[in-house]
């Protein structure tokens, strides 16, 4: 939580992260100026941070020194994914690399779900349906036409059954003694889609190893990925405890899910404190005028025994029914996932290090990959995440829905992961779970595609819903796309700030303007940076939205693509915007400076070979700002880079630089909004011709400039 006090002007900010598991309650009790945060903790050391801004930003920069600044990501990320669970083999894969050229809508990278595998196996393709050569003929064809590849690898390891199964991952994990264990040292098996499983230990000494080299066999098999897709790696489990003993390992179904409540899977718990042996079936709170909460328990001083490592083997810690086990939503603290006795290496156990767990995959994932592609940055999207989870990896924010307030939801998420300091982040758009329409569709790829990490994927059995399946989404789609290529530079700029300094890409509104209480629960809007707001449409049946427009009046905003002056209301009250299917309604705020691709093409690298555009937005005495990071968009840092300032005052914008980077691409033209009638116009000091103005905006285009942005540069006006 991100808190502000306008009376004395201070920020804090509160997380409420353990690697056990907490209860935080908050609370100001009624007429008390004095609020109360309770911790209820299973265990371990509570250390406090106060981060004293003074500003929103300044907050989330300093959280970002404690844990960790967020990994460099690829330019080639800030393009379209598209994924399914469902496309069951690798010629419906590539028809969908077809159709989106055919339809004329860019796609970045294409991903495959678990339908990949052989037998449901991590680190397998299927011989069948994707047989491995020619996979690598389709990865290295997408590689020709600047595409990318990325599978999806699940939390756990399928475990070999029997003589005439052979599973390498396995054997050699074994060999290597990686795989978390139960107290009394033999295997922790599980339970997932391949069937039996174990999993990885994350503190085993020769994890890195064994990681690293199934990353490289599978790569050296055929799966020649550019990145990695990490799912399940909370990690999941469909067992209750280790299901190994006893159990016919040969069985490799998996068990029918119920979800809570459903038949098989009533929720029959008493509430805490109460005891039915002794005070029988009834739940009340009294029985026989006797209070039943306790009932039974000692008062006579406590009985808790200290634990440590090796903790399982203990006598007298009960680690399946801690004495206190949180008010954990999906029942017992093992349920769905790794029982609490798990052993890892060390002595260490699951109920200790729970969170951890996918943190811990990130970061030997995000080490394995720098090994099998030397010096380039590697690319992560994991579901699981905990405090420098953004030093390795970017998230997705889960299974959601096909739903209208799951697309609000979205924007909720994706702001509460800037505070992470985990800033590339986005929803499956569209929706995974249940079936979405055109409309819905149509909607979320056009916010989606001014959202850091942009993906359409959706569950097998469910609607088709990539872009081209609708014409009104298909050219909504291309629209927002083209917006979002043309402003990589921009959003390049600002991952740039986020892995130097902590800076958040995505904004609320109040962070930019925390004097105006009327914003602080604004979560329909919000700010890239700090220079463009997004106003999206999040409900079905209408073709206008309501917007606030920040700073009261003080602010002049312009329309993203016609650049007119917003006459927005000046109290801090909603204005109406028109907004057809079709049409996201984004503004630009008065005194900043956008560096733009001027011809936004199909792929990031096709973009990025064109030319430069630059887009002024004029505060009311001439004044704007901005930045720009240029690098090769791929080597990890420290590596060449330049870095711009552009300064404007009224009748003149100046162009300054600084670094050993060499940009080829050209700077071709310059857009100023905010100009008076002028007569003439000059480029490092010589009058030129091609300009044009427009005097219902106060718009000034100057064109065909062919100028090096590794020059000092001059433009003006009069």
């Amino acid at each position: 939580m991100l808190f502000y006090l306008p009376a004395i002007g201070a920020h804090f900010i509160f997380f409420p992260y353990s690697s056990e598991g907490s209860d935080i309650l908050l609370l100001t009790p009624p007429s008390s100026n004095v609020s109360l945060i309770e911790y209820r903790l299973i265990g371990g050391t509570l250390d406090l941070y106060f981060f004293s801004g003074p500003s929103p930003q300044k907050v989330i920069e300093q959280y970002g020194e404690l844990v960790g600044l967020p990994t460099w990501q690829p330019a080639w990320g800030f393009g379209f994914h598209l994924c399914r669970w469902g496309y069951h083999d690798m010629n419906v894969t590539k028809e969908q690399v077809t159709s989106m050229r055919e339809a004329n809508i860019p796609l970045e990278v294409m991903w495959n779900d678990i339908d990949l595998y052989h037998a449901l196996r991590d680190f397998t393709s299927d011989p069948v349906t994707f047989p491995a050569e020619e996979m690598r003929r389709f990865i290295e064809e997408l590689a020709s036409n600047n595409q990318h590849y990325i599978p999806i690898v699940d939390s756990a390891i399928g475990k070999q059954v029997n003589s005439t199964d052979f599973n390498d991952p396995y054997l050699r994990g074994a060999e290597l003694d990686v795989f978390i264990k139960n107290p009394d040292g033999s295997e922790y098996i599980g339970q997932l889609w391949p069937g039996y499983t174990v999993f990885p230990d994350w503190f085993s000494e020769n994890v890195l190893e064994y990681w690293t080299e199934a990353l490289t066999n599978w790569s050296n098999l055929g799966i020649e990925f550019s990145g990695i897709w990490l799912d399940v790696n909370e990690p999941t489990s469909f067992c209750d405890g280790s299901c190994g003993t006893g159990a016919n390992l040969s069985n490799t179904s998996i068990p029918t899910i119920h979800l809570p409540g459903d038949p098989g899977n009533l929720i029959t718990v008493y509430p805490e404190g109460y005891n039915a042996t002794i005070s029988g079936p009834s739940g009340n709170i009294t029985v026989n005028g006797t209070l039943t909460y306790g009932a039974g328990t000692s008062s006579g001083g406590s009985s808790l025994q200290k634990r440590g490592l090796g903790a399982a083997g203990l006598h007298g810690v009960d680690l399946t029914s801690p004495p206190y086990a949180i008010h954990n939503g999906n029942g017992g603290l093992g349920v769905g996932t790794l029982a609490t006795n798990a052993t890892h290496a060390g002595g260490y156990v699951e109920l200790d290090t729970h969170n951890l767990w996918g943190m811990m995959e990130e970061k030997t994932t995000h080490l394995a990959l720098q090994a099998l592609h030397p010096g380039k940055r590697p690319f992560i999207i994991s579901r699981s995440t905990f405090p420098s989870s953004g030093k390795w990896t970017g998230h997705w924010l889960g299974d959601n829905f096909s739903s209208w307030l799951y697309m609000h939801f979205s924007i909720q998420g994706v702001l509460q992961f800037q505070i992470f300091q985990i800033p590339f982040v986005g929803a499956d758009t569209c929706g995974f779970q249940d079936n979405t329409d055109e409309e819905l569709c149509g909607r979320w790829m056009q916010l989606s595609a001014f959202m850091p990490f942009f993906r359409n994927h959706n569950q097998r059995g469910a609607l088709s819903q990539e872009p081209y399946r609708w014409d009104s989404v298909a050219n909504a789609s291309r629209t927002a796309l083209n917006v979002r290529y043309s402003m990589l530079p921009y959003w390049y700029t600002l991952f740039a700030n986020a892995s130097q300094f902590g800076s958040p890409p995505v904004r609320a509104l109040f962070y930019e303007f925390p004097d105006e209480p009327e914003l602080f629960s604004i979560d329909q809007q919000y700010l890239i940076g700090r220079d463009i707001l997004v106003t999206p449409v999040l409900t079905p049946n209408v073709s206008t939205v309501d917007g606030i427009f920040p700073g009261r009046g003080r602010v002049i905003w312009r329309d993203w693509y016609t650049h007119d002056t917003i006459h927005a209301s000046t109290d801090g009250t909603n204005t109406t915007l028109s907004a057809p299917l079709g049409h996201i309604n984004v503004h630009i705020r008065d005194g900043s400076v956008i560096l733009l691709h001027a011809q936004p093409a199909y792929t990031i690298a096709e973009t990025r070979q064109g030319p430069y555009s630059l887009l002024v937005s004029q505060a009311a005495d001439g004044y704007a700002f901005g930045t720009a990071y240029i690098d090769d968009g791929e080597t990890i840092p420290p590596t060449p880079n330049r870095n711009l300032e552009f300064h404007a005052r009224k009748g003149a914008v100046t162009i300054s630089g600084n670094g050993s980077f060499d940009v080829k691409e050209k700077l071709d033209s310059i857009t100023i909004l905010g100009t008076a009638a002028l007569s003439a116009v000059s480029v490092q000091g010589k009058e030129v011709h091609s300009w044009e103005h427009m005097q219902a905006q106060q718009k000034l285009v100057v064109t065909g400039l062919g100028l090096s942005l590794n020059d000092q540069i001059t433009i003006s006006w009069k």
